[in-house]
């Protein structure tokens, strides 16, 4: 999830999906000091980015699982849903929402993953602190007002409740793929697998060769925010670190993966997930 401060303003004056295309584009040296992820959510200002999100249609999700706190380093508590692996284990797959929040989809998308991973407690991540949108306006504000230091206060805290010989491992789709990223970065040596769909990538190479992991990045051909030219540059930077990427491409747009977006694709949705899970299973040498 990384696009450069720099170009901020410019992003913040984009009016059509060509001038939106050629501000991203540009975006390939980050601003000392700023977060890629605050620079992605700078996107929300941007109505073709917005008004390709269609509000998730009402839904309940009534399968396994219940809410859980823990306790953050800033003084406040983080939130996170969590399905716990029906055997003992210290194997997590950290599952990161898109601009929405944590609403029943995404636990629903966690309740998919533990059915397909047994052996692994899924977690997924409250990094909106209880808020749920349910339109498009709304989603930009929440995924605009979220802080660095916040945010990763909460990942941290999710870290220090899976505990000292937690085996990591992330998944996170738009707004969560960037900090499915960030999550491996702060994971440390107990990351063990990423996944990110189309998110900002980290920038910063002296911080990707912290990486633990390798990564696999789902990319749609037709995004006009995460291009062809972010993902070049995250391919040249990840070898640069001396880590391992894999690209996996598709031809289709922006959020094909989510059911309820307009540019959902079945097939390639299927295809991705498939890929997740097997990644996700020769990472944790799951049986």
């Amino acid at each position: 999830m990384k696009k450069l401060w720099t170009l901020c303003a410019a992003l913040l004056s984009v009016v059509s999906v060509a001038s939106a295309q050629s501000t991203m584009s540009c975006c390939t040296k980050s601003a000392a000091g700023q977060a890629a992820t605050e620079v992605f959510a700078m996107l929300a200002s941007n109505e073709d980015f917005s008004g390709g999100h269609d509000a998730p249609l009402p839904f309940t999700y009534a399968g396994e699982g219940s809410m859980i706190e823990f306790k953050t380093a800033d003084g406040q508590m983080g939130k996170a849903f969590e399905i716990k692996s029906k055997t003992k284990s210290d194997k997590y797959l950290f599952v990161i929402h898109e601009w929405w929040g944590l609403n029943d989809y995404i636990k629903q998308e966690a309740g998919r993953f533990a059915e397909e991973l047994p052996g692994v407690n899924v977690i997924a991540l409250d990094l909106y602190d209880g808020q749920v949108a349910t339109d498009a306006d709304m989603a930009g504000k929440l995924m605009q007002g979220v802080k660095t230091e916040r945010a990763q206060a909460i990942i941290n805290g999710a870290l220090t409740y899976a505990g000292p010989k937690a085996q990591i491992s992330s998944i996170g789709w738009c707004f969560g793929g960037g900090w499915s990223i960030q999550t491996a970065l702060l994971a440390g040596s107990k990351a063990k697998a990423c996944v990110a769909y189309y998110g900002m990538p980290e920038k910063d190479v002296a911080k990707l060769k912290t990486l633990n992991t390798d990564v696999l990045f789902v990319f749609a051909k037709q995004d006009k925010w995460i291009n062809q030219e972010v993902v070049d540059q995250f391919s040249k930077d990840m070898a640069t670190a001396k880590k391992g990427l894999m690209v996996k491409t598709y031809d289709a747009d922006h959020a094909f993966a989510n059911p309820s977006n307009p540019k959902y694709s079945k097939d390639m949705a299927t295809d991705a997930h498939a890929a997740s899970v097997a990644y996700l299973k020769k990472s944790l040498k799951l049986k």
